[in-house]
């Protein structure tokens, strides 16, 4: 059974750090790309970060460029998120998502991509 489960989440002050965990179970990470979404009250859910199975490319979102890092431990099956200088526009359920690929390039959109979703964590950053 493929399962990912998020954690990590919590409230934290404006340019607080946190990182999310996102363990996975059920599939190789060497065959899927991983990433990271988050959807806000009353917002659509929006892609922040992908990482790719094969040499650990990674993209992000232009919103969070400079102070989130995607990261991947295969010992571990888990894909982190480090998240530095949060903002309160931060504030959202973060998810993490899986699709088959062995691609270098990866994709946050479409999400129809993703096969595997988490339940979310929620992230709340005041100011």
């Amino acid at each position: 059974e493929v399962q990912l489960v998020e954690s990590g989440g919590g409230l934290v002050q404006a340019g607080g750090s946190l990182n999310l965990s996102c363990a996975t179970s059920g599939f190789s990470l060497d065959d899927y790309a991983v990433g990271w979404f988050r959807q806000a009250p009353g917002k659509e859910r929006e892609g922040v970060s992908c990482i790719s199975s094969s040499d650990g490319t990674a993209i992000y979102a232009d919103s969070v460029k400079g102070r989130f890092t995607i990261s991947s431990s295969y010992a571990k099956s888990t894909v982190y998120l480090q998240m530095n200088s949060l903002k309160p526009e931060d504030t959202a359920v973060y998810y993490c998502a899986a699709y088959f690929s062995r691609a270098t390039t990866v994709h946050l959109t479409p999400q129809w991509l993703y096969d595997y979703w988490g339940q979310g964590t929620q992230v709340t950053v005041s100011s």
